[in-house]
């Protein structure tokens, strides 16, 4: 009995690490062809064949077209928190982990543009992805003033500057270089302007970590 159980698991567990993958799969192949083609002209039917499986078994994953494409944007989205620690009350670390997310949005310049476009198109209400949008806005918002916050309680935000500006002109300056970057690649360095521009209003020793500058 015990090792009916016990297979039963096993296969249980074999059956889910192959859903997740074949989810992943279709992730990534969802990803390259919303980058190359765009939301509205990139199909489903071309995802399927990416992964080897048919349109249908695709939709047994994902209900529909805008499923896929917010579960794109979430895992997107995961990437970059695997590089920012968006949810920590440490300023410093966070506006360092921007830098360091617009540099390596340098080396996937079709998940950008694809992005860019995206949220652009999103201010539309009626848009597949206004609802990411605005989530997505509210939540970036909140979590960087708060570590605004932390830096404005330690003196080194400077003055004039309040932890909901900073946050709003963060988002900015990083949507606005985005968009000029696409534009042109040899116009600017986005991670070097953003450390350039975020120097302007907040004392951040970009070499040294907080824990280490309080030893």
């Amino acid at each position: 009995m015990t090792d009916t159980i016990a297979a039963a698991g096993s296969r249980r567990r074999g059956s889910y690490a192959k859903t997740e993958a074949t989810r992943k799969a279709i992730l990534d192949a969802a990803l390259e062809v919303f980058s190359g083609s765009g939301y509205r002209a990139g199909s489903l039917r071309e995802i399927a064949a990416l992964v080897g499986m048919s349109e249908a078994g695709l939709l047994h994953h994902f209900r529909n077209k805008s499923a896929l494409l917010e579960a794109v944007l979430e895992e997107r989205d995961e990437r970059a928190r695997a590089l920012v620690p968006i949810e920590s009350n440490d300023g410093a670390a966070v506006l360092r982990g921007l830098v360091d997310l617009a540099a390596y949005n340098a080396s996937i310049p079709g998940v950008v543009e694809l992005y860019a476009t995206l949220s652009a198109e999103a201010t539309a209400s009626d848009h597949p992805a206004h609802a990411y949008f605005v989530r997505r806005y509210e939540y970036t918002r909140g979590n960087i003033e708060r570590a605004m916050t932390d830096l404005q309680g330690k003196g080194r935000l400077r003055h004039g500057m309040t932890p909901r500006r900073a946050a709003i002109t963060i988002i900015s300056m990083m949507d606005g270089l985005q968009v000029q970057w696409l534009l042109d690649r040899s116009v600017l360095d986005m991670a070097d302007e953003l450390r350039v521009l975020f120097a302007t209003f907040a004392d951040i020793d970009w070499d040294v970590d907080e824990a280490e500058a309080a030893e």
